[in-house]
């Protein structure tokens, strides 16, 4: 009897239409509403992946910026030219110096 008493004592709150109303609205409220914690969760991890990629593409800018800049005088683009084609002027010879290390070796078969 004395089990049946202490149960019936927990249970004496749901008895309570305030604290039914309350338990309701809090499941309703966390679930089912279009403003759910669920979605209120999604929606700010999709935030935080927003502005990590916001952040990204405004360094590339950034980076672009520069080498824009660097190639807009006749130095940056003769400096491109020459490093990464390989132009030359007339006349001119050009030598390409390759170290140990940064050489990739073929593997043998």
């Amino acid at each position: 009897m004395t089990k049946i008493k202490s149960k019936l004592k927990y249970l004496k709150p749901l008895k309570n239409p305030f604290v039914i109303i309350l338990i309701l609205f809090v499941v309703w409220m966390t679930f089912f509403d279009a403003n759910s914690y669920l979605i209120h969760r999604e929606l700010n991890k999709e935030i935080g992946d927003l502005e990590l990629e916001k952040n990204y593409y405004k360094r590339e800018i950034d980076t672009d910026k520069k080498a824009i800049k660097e190639l807009s005088a006749e130095e940056g683009m003769e400096k491109l030219a020459r490093e990464k084609y390989y132009m030359k002027k007339e006349n001119e010879d050009i030598y390409i110096i390759e170290y140990e290390d940064s050489i990739v070796k073929a593997e043998k078969e």
